[in-house]
């Protein structure tokens, strides 16, 4: 396995902020950036809020939101999964038992 790190900066709210990555890990950590600066600048123009403080509040806010949402959505798929595979597995034993 590579454990090369590559030294990158990821500019946030007009700060750069270097870091160390995984090379396998940069294309998302940009990606990350540029998604939070996209939130910020969506922020400032939609409701016109300048303070930086505020705006990453509001952007942390946003992300934690749509994480929820995410995890909430992930729930509810593994659980009507395993509802599947328990139908399956009980209508399985059933034909084996049945023979």
């Amino acid at each position: 396995m590579n454990d090369t790190k590559l030294s990158i900066k990821i500019r946030i709210a007009e700060r750069e902020y270097p870091m160390k990555a995984d090379i396998s890990a940069e294309p998302t950590l940009r990606m990350a950036g540029k998604k939070l600066n996209e939130k910020i600048h969506y922020y400032r123009t939609e409701f016109g809020i300048e303070d930086r403080q505020d705006l990453l509040a509001m952007v942390a806010f946003d992300c934690m939101v749509e994480l929820l949402n995410i995890d909430k959505e992930n729930t509810e798929k593994f659980q009507i999964l395993q509802n599947k595979l328990t139908q399956w597995d009980n209508t399985i034993n059933d034909a084996l038992s049945a023979d």
